[in-house]
């Protein structure tokens, strides 16, 4: 316990975000991305973000982008008392992380964990161990099913009791980003610059948000996310474009492109959360897969002609 407690210490007082993002390019033989995390993943836009821009920067490519985001959801295993106004507890990653690897068969894997794992509290070292045992344990998980993954640190906390809980989120991106030089591991920093860009705009329009609950980003949030994710895969121009629609404006099909990838986002996430089987009540039932899959086929069709010369 001790140790846990000297931990929290010292990444709270030696943050590591002057550190730059690497370079995770993609890898030639990558054809299918799978996305994990809760409903900031769910929701998907910095997913949609993501596969427009590399569909139309290398159209050549043919990757299957995979989300399997789910509400609610954490690593650590942990629930407070009266989640969801006491109807069910916060699933649990690892009652489906198998089925998950097993169903969608991954080359490479991002994982988007952390902002519902501090349970909305106070640092407390027993939930930050959690954390880190559940991470841990998926980075093994995956790993051992033959793929690649990298890991994201969460996105800000800019809710009720900010200044409490992004503290948390402070300490366990941290941590994470440390696995970096203590694992070897590949992590994308989105708090840190997330954290730096908010006081920087905020600054200059002190109504200025990156969401509106505090929790899930917008739009806006969702293109800094996919930006940080981008640039680490190499694609360092996207750092000059403060919007998708900015990035994107070069193609001529760029507004269509991502129209037809969030149309098909939006049916293939349910698609696959139905079939491969959750915990969380109340969600939407989705497609049978194989259906979903054809539907998609006819998407990236269509995709594919909008890029002809």
């Amino acid at each position: 316990m001790k140790r846990n407690i000297l931990i929290v210490f010292l990444l709270a007082c030696f943050p590591f975000w002057g550190n730059s993002q690497s370079d995770y390019r993609i890898s030639p033989d990558v054809q299918k991305i799978l996305f994990l995390g809760n409903s900031i993943t769910y929701s998907g836009e910095y997913i949609s973000f993501i596969e427009t821009y590399l569909t139309l920067k290398y159209p050549e490519r043919r990757i299957e982008y995979i989300n399997v985001g789910l509400p609610s959801e954490t690593v650590s295993g942990l629930s407070e008392p009266g989640h969801a106004n006491g109807k069910f507890p916060r699933p649990d990653l690892k009652e489906r992380l198998a089925r998950v690897l097993q169903q969608t068969q991954p080359d490479l894997v991002f994982a988007n964990y952390g902002i519902n794992d501090g349970i909305y509290l106070p640092i407390d070292a027993n939930r930050f161990h959690k954390f880190q045992e559940g991470i841990d344990w998926m980075h093994t998980e995956v790993v051992k099913s033959g793929a690649r993954i990298i890991h994201l640190t969460p996105p800000i906390y800019d809710g009720q009791q900010a200044a409490i809980y992004d503290n948390v989120m402070d300490i366990y991106s941290n941590w994470l980003i440390s696995r970096r030089y203590t694992h070897t591991w590949q992590v994308i920093d989105i708090h840190g610059p997330m954290k730096r860009q908010l006081k920087e705009r905020k600054g200059q329009d002190s109504s200025f948000k990156f969401s509106k609950d505090g929790v899930h980003p917008n739009e806006v949030g969702h293109w800094f996310m996919a930006q940080q994710v981008l640039f680490a895969l190499g694609e360092k121009e996207v750092s000059k474009k403060t919007t998708i629609a900015e990035a994107i404006s070069e193609y001529p099909m760029g507004e269509r492109v991502l129209n037809l990838v969030h149309k098909k986002q939006a049916f293939t996430k349910n698609a696959w959360l139905s079939s491969i089987g959750h915990s969380r009540p109340g969600m939407s039932e989705g497609l049978p897969l194989n259906l979903a899959l054809e539907k998609a086929d006819f998407i990236n069709a269509e995709i594919m002609q909008s890029l002809k010369p």
